[in-house]
């Protein structure tokens, strides 16, 4: 049996993602270059989690790094690439738009190139939401999407053209999975959702960028692993929305939800709205429907419920982490 080969496989996806392969039965490769973007222990955290299992090797490799790269592919036999190692984060990609470039671009064509050279033929790549800014709602994956409103979305929108260009010359199968805002335990420390809880139970204001009304199609981690795994199947080359299908919830709707849960009343400041923030984000699922069989199960509600468990479980460390 060979490897799955899982990049970003200490971040929040990748983590649910491997854990849920090695569950399977799968021999799961994870690497990660374990960088700074956020707090380390979240990282750290995740990764203890993945090494209790036999059948999980670990190796801090950036997928930029193109040598390092190919001692895996010569070491391992890599049966499949499920490629979740990226730059995340809209605003921090206008601070630092080389670092989304090396890692969403190049990183990507390093492992295309490898999978060519080594005769791996599938590739799960993810991708974002973020690449239908100004587009019409309910985004629909046969939409144009040519204005990236950020370094992050334009980044992404690379990674998907290149995928199709080493399926067209290479006969590479690649899924491209658009995400639509994925939120649960453990998750990044920059997402709305996790500041949020850390702000509200510390007392601290809440700081919203805009009028709060903004809303997003969130999905729950475990969903997103699912999706990411039934993508596994032959598909040619295809790309495919995973979100929650509902409406979109506001951001004041998230905050009156997480004050319920945690039982205390936040003190909400608000900003001027960021130019390359989304006002909305809500996915059409009827291609992940029809060519995954998958639907996300977890409701909001709950998501959030057993995201603030998580939170307060591990609070004594969690309140350290700046956000």
């Amino acid at each position: 049996m060979g490897w799955i080969l899982v990049t970003g496989a200490a971040g929040f996806i990748g983590w649910r993602t491997a854990e849920f392969l090695l569950k399977e039965g799968h021999q799961v490769l994870g690497v990660d270059d374990l960088n700074d973007y956020y707090d380390p222990r979240l990282k750290k955290w995740r990764l203890g989690e993945l090494r209790r299992w036999p059948n999980f090797r670990f190796f801090e490799v950036d997928i930029a790094n193109l040598g390092a790269l190919s001692v895996l592919f010569e070491a391992f036999e890599v049966e499949a690439v499920i490629n979740l190692a990226a730059r995340a984060g809209v605003r921090a990609s206008l601070e630092d738009p080389w670092a989304y470039y090396r890692t969403n671009v190049e990183g990507t064509l390093n492992l295309l190139e490898l999978m060519r050279r080594h005769g791996v033929s599938k590739m799960v790549l993810a991708s974002t939401s973020s690449v239908y800014a100004g587009s019409p709602l309910p985004y629909r994956e046969d939409l144009p999407v040519n204005q990236p409103l950020s370094p992050y979305a334009a980044s992404k929108k690379g990674a998907e053209v290149l995928a199709y260009t080493y399926h067209h010359l290479y006969g590479l199968d690649i899924s491209v999975l658009r995400y639509f805002t994925v939120f649960g335990p453990a998750g990044r420390p920059d997402m709305s959702y996790f500041r949020f809880i850390k702000w509200i139970d510390e007392g601290q204001p809440v700081i919203v960028y805009g009028d709060g009304e903004q809303a997003r199609d969130f999905t729950y981690v475990d969903d997103i692993a699912r999706g990411t795994i039934l993508a596994l199947r032959p598909l040619g080359y295809e790309i495919i929305n995973l979100g929650g299908g509902r409406n979109p919830i506001s951001i004041n709707t998230l905050i009156a939800k997480i004050e319920a849960l945690l039982g205390k009343k936040a003190r909400v400041e608000y900003r001027e709205f960021h130019r390359a923030d989304m006002r909305v984000t809500w996915a059409e699922i009827d291609k992940a429907r029809r060519l995954l069989s998958w639907a996300p199960e977890i409701s909001l509600d709950e998501g959030l419920r057993r995201t603030v468990d998580w939170y307060l479980e591990n609070r004594d460390w969690v309140r350290e982490i700046r956000v």
